[in-house]
């Protein structure tokens, strides 16, 4: 038997895969990927410390890399076989996002790669959201939303036996995670073809937009990636001038000296032609651009103090006001790295100057001593995973529905994993292993 490849090589040939089957469905995603790279080349080029330490933090090639993208699936076999479909390229499920809160009625993980190496070779993420058809208020069309999503299969019957093959043999070889990546993109293309008449769009239409996109279509089209950017406000601002019209505001923390867990924009949803079964011609949207910029991964103490701030803030009505208004807000937010690790409100990742590692570290020398001698340098962890409120206003925003009360639901994580067919990962306890870990590589002995 030949040699398996690794997870992490299979997970970047099918983000590259993906990303260039996007570009062809959606050429405006290919336009914001040009602004994107430009606008960080530009922000390295004025901010050489910066770029200096994401090259020694062994970050400045993951740039280019960075990716998410976003789909919606309808039953729990779905969800369980993108479960086994993403372990073969190395990720796994961490956190449990009710969005059902905000009116979008779904509930959510992220899979994704979760050890230091892994993530440092392709940190591609995918949020995957499941229908949560309790919430179809209408019982006849819940019912009938549950027939068309039993009668579908979203993977091709070659990709479920390359999954059984994998599970099989513990891995695949070269040509077999070549036929994997094209296999399992197919589950992912959009389909301009409904699997539903006009009539029974609409209604599932009416209802709430996601139902429609989730329930009428033969796959669980990708409805955007999302290139990682240095400077989110200079995108934003730069968007109109590449013809890309962004929704209104930029979600999650405001700009800071140091940038907190995740900022997101989008551009507007495209309406895309469509052919229902009965032949009548319509529109869908569903699918847009998204960008992101990530900052330093928040301790639960950091998590509290930012939903608190979050929420007094509140949402504005044009994004330079609601910036300003958060930026007052957030004063109460610690902005620099010493405060942030010394009253434990982010997670930080050790490592040994050249100095520390000349002179190593003695049992008993105080970690702030060591930082202060700079025998022992302290980097933010980046933040992998997502925000609720922050995806629940890109959802709304490009599905073109204000908050939907109505179909507001309880958090469901046990029905979630039981549709999972596992538990999904503590992304706390994960960030708290990297940063103990890499105190102990430093040898340094914590209580």
């Amino acid at each position: 038997m030949d040699k398996f490849i690794s997870a992490d090589l299979i997970r970047t040939r099918f983000s590259q895969a993906m990303s260039a089957m996007y570009q062809q469905e959606v050429p405006q995603y290919g336009t914001l990927m040009q602004l994107v790279a430009t606008v960080n080349e530009r922000t390295l080029e004025a901010d050489i410390a910066l770029k200096d330490r994401l090259t020694a933090a062994d970050e400045i090639d993951r740039l280019s890399l960075e990716r998410h993208g976003a789909i919606r699936v309808g039953t729990a076999d779905e969800l369980a076989t993108l479960r086994q479909l993403f372990a073969v390229m190395g990720m796994y499920p961490v956190g449990y996002y009710d969005l059902s809160q905000a009116g979008v009625p779904v509930h959510s993980t992220a899979f994704r790669p979760v050890t230091n190496t892994a993530l440092r070779r392709n940190p591609f993420r995918v949020f995957t959201s499941l229908l949560r058809p309790e919430l179809i208020d209408d019982s006849a069309l819940r019912e009938k939303a549950a027939e068309i999503l039993a009668a579908r299969d979203i993977f091709t019957a070659r990709c479920r036996a390359l999954l059984q093959l994998h599970e099989q043999q513990g891995g695949l070889t070269d040509d077999q995670a070549t036929e994997f990546v094209t296999e399992a993109l197919e589950t992912f293309r959009w389909h301009a073809h409904s699997s539903v008449d006009s009539q029974t769009y609409q209604a599932l239409n009416q209802q709430h937009r996601l139902i429609a996109d989730v329930v009428c279509f033969p796959g669980c089209h990708i409805n955007h990636l999302t290139p990682r950017t240095l400077d989110i406000d200079r995108v934003q601002q730069l968007m109109p001038s590449r013809g890309i019209d962004p929704k209104i505001l930029i979600e999650g923390p405001p700009r800071r000296q140091v940038p907190i867990l995740l900022r997101q924009t989008s551009f507007k949803a495209l309406e895309e032609p469509i052919i229902f079964k009965d032949g009548y011609q319509g529109t869908h949207t569903a699918r847009f651009g998204e960008i992101e910029q990530r900052g330093a991964a928040l301790t639960p103490a950091g998590r509290a103090l930012y939903d608190r701030l979050l929420s007094e803030a509140g949402s504005g009505q044009d994004n330079q006001q609601h910036q300003q208004h958060l930026a007052a807000i957030f004063r109460d937010f610690p902005d620099d790295e010493t405060t942030l690790r010394q009253q434990g409100l982010a997670w930080f990742h050790y490592r040994l100057s050249e100095k520390g590692v000349a002179t190593p570290p003695d049992q008993g020398e105080a970690l702030e001593d060591l930082i202060r001698e700079g025998r022992v340098l302290a980097d933010p962890i980046v933040y992998e995973d997502f925000l609720p409120v922050s995806a629940a206003g890109i959802f709304q925003s490009n599905l073109g529905d204000r908050a939907q009360v109505r179909l507001a639901g309880q958090a469901s994580r046990e029905a979630f994993e039981a549709a999972l067919g596992s538990a999904v990962l503590d992304e706390m306890a994960l960030y708290e292993e990297r940063q103990q870990r890499s105190l102990a590589q430093c040898g340094i002995q914590t209580a």
